[in-house]
This record gives structure tokens, C-alpha cells and sequence, in this order.
């Protein structure tokens, strides 16, 4: 009788199993067999505001991500994905005053319009722009390390919101 149950248990266990289907840890949802590189062009700097640096900076933030999150391989050209757009704001605003009529609290904002193409399945093609921010106290200069800091945040949201809008399935 136990050997019955446990023949039982096994065939349960290996039904449900298989009908979960193959599952990814990072949420990407890319057929191997069909889609093997992605291309990230590079992401131009079109804002009002240009801050040196930041359009290889997040160009690279997001070949970075998408190496660490998929097994694709990054190609220069005619990638089976294609990533390509433009930084088009890049700001900072004050969000609260003070009784002296001085920002108690500032944002920098940085908004990014993507262009993704796919071009095994060109249903799941876009062109969307994102956008993020970083607040910080407003008697603070959001120069060197502290700027680096906050693109860095920024970046990283915007990379991941690019990511799952293109490749995660949720």
C-alpha cells in the first residue's frame, strides 16, 4: 500500500509539474530556440538639459541588465531584438517650499522614449516612453557623487520598467 501511495504522489507531482510549462527566475519570457541576440543602440541625449555622460550611461545600464537577465548575446547589428530611442527630459523641479518661499525638496526627473522591436514576433513591438525620479532635500547640491547616485536609481528603475514591458510576461 505505501508503495502505491507513493507511485501516486509522483504521478500528481510530475502532471503539475509539467503543465507549469519551462519558468524563468528573472521573469523573461524569450523562446531560446528562436531568439538567441539582442541590440541595444545607442540611446541619444535629446533633452532641453543635456548632463554629460548620462546617454552612454544608461545605454550601457540597460545592455548590462538585459546580459544579466536573459542568455542572449548582445550584437551590434541585426539582433532578433531590438532596443533603440532617445532621453528626452532630464530636469529637476522643486516639490515643496518653505515658509521662506525656498524648495524644502527637489526632483530630478529623467524621462526616456524606447523604441523595442522584435523581430521573430513583431506583435510585441513598442515605442513607449518611461519615466523616472529621485527627490532629495532641497538645500542639497545634486552634483558629483550625489548625482551619480540618483542617475544611478533612476537608471535602474527605468532599465527594469523597459525590461518587463518588453520581456516579462506578467
Amino acid at each position: 500500500m505505501p508503495k502505491i501511495f507513493s507511485i501516486l504522489v509522483f504521478l500528481i507531482s510530475a502532471l503539475l509539474l509539467q503543465g507549469c510549462g519551462p519558468y524563468s527566475f528573472t521573469g523573461a519570457d524569450i523562446n531560446y530556440s528562436t531568439t538567441k541576440t539582442v541590440q541595444v543602440n545607442y540611446f541619444q541625449n535629446n533633452a532641453p538639459i543635456v548632463e554629460p555622460g548620462i546617454a552612454r550611461d544608461f545605454t550601457q545600464k540597460l545592455q548590462d541588465l538585459l546580459l544579466n537577465q536573459t542568455s542572449l548575446d548582445l550584437v551590434n547589428n541585426s539582433g532578433d531584438l531590438v532596443y533603440e530611442g532617445e532621453i528626452t527630459q532630464y530636469y529637476i523641479a522643486p516639490i515643496t517650499a518653505t515658509s521662506n518661499s525656498t524648495a524644502a525638496q527637489n526632483r530630478l526627473t529623467i524621462s526616456i522614449n524606447v523604441r523595442f522591436f522584435n523581430t521573430k514576433d513583431p506583435l510585441k513591438d513598442f515605442e513607449q516612453p518611461f519615466s523616472f525620479y529621485y527627490d532629495y532635500p532641497g538645500q542639497t547640491q545634486l552634483t558629483g557623487s550625489k548625482l551619480d547616485a540618483a542617475v544611478d536609481i533612476i537608471f535602474e528603475r527605468l532599465t527594469q520598467d523597459i525590461f518587463n514591458k518588453s520581456l516579462a510576461n506578467w
